[in-house]
């Protein structure tokens, strides 16, 4: 199974939301420090707003934040919302399968079982539980955030 980019950038859009709370997050501030592109973070930020994910605000000096607490974005959720319906393989969708296998098959079957212990690991993670390390984490960071970035310090 893989992920999409934009689902890796909005886990991590709201991860760094997580360890500057309550401070704003500049999207360009995730996209510097991921080595993101802007474009892309505005429309995953603008998704992660409508969903409530995110609080937005406009203007000079805008941004973002969590829009609820760390420990109530569960990140399954947020993968449900940036993926959609994980057909992993076709016959998961009804509507597009054109295997002749369907309802007798044993590898399908077995795929939707993976499909489902891999959503439930990721419901039982929060944007909490992924930024809990945050020390860690800021000094991960912290030489993205200078003035011509980890260069800077060479």
């Amino acid at each position: 199974m893989k992920l999409t980019s934009y689902t890796n950038y909005a886990l991590r859009s709201l991860q760094l939301a997580a360890l500057k709370a309550p401070d704003l997050v500049r999207v360009d501030d995730v996209a510097h420090i991921h080595g993101l592109s802007r474009p892309h973070i505005v429309k995953v930020v603008h998704e992660l707003g409508k969903a409530g994910f995110l609080e937005t605000v406009r203007g000079r000096g805008g941004g973002f934040r969590l829009g609820r607490a760390p420990d109530k974005i569960v990140v399954g959720d947020v993968v449900r919302l940036t993926e959609g319906p994980l057909d992993v393989v076709e016959c998961f969708n009804p509507d597009k399968n054109t295997c002749p296998l369907i309802g007798i098959c044993t590898l399908s079957r077995k795929i939707q079982e993976a499909t489902r212990a891999f959503m439930t690991v990721l419901d039982g993670l929060t944007i909490a539980d992924i930024s809990a390390n945050r020390g860690q984490l800021l000094d991960r960071i912290a030489p993205f955030e200078m003035p011509g970035g980890p260069e800077a310090l060479t």
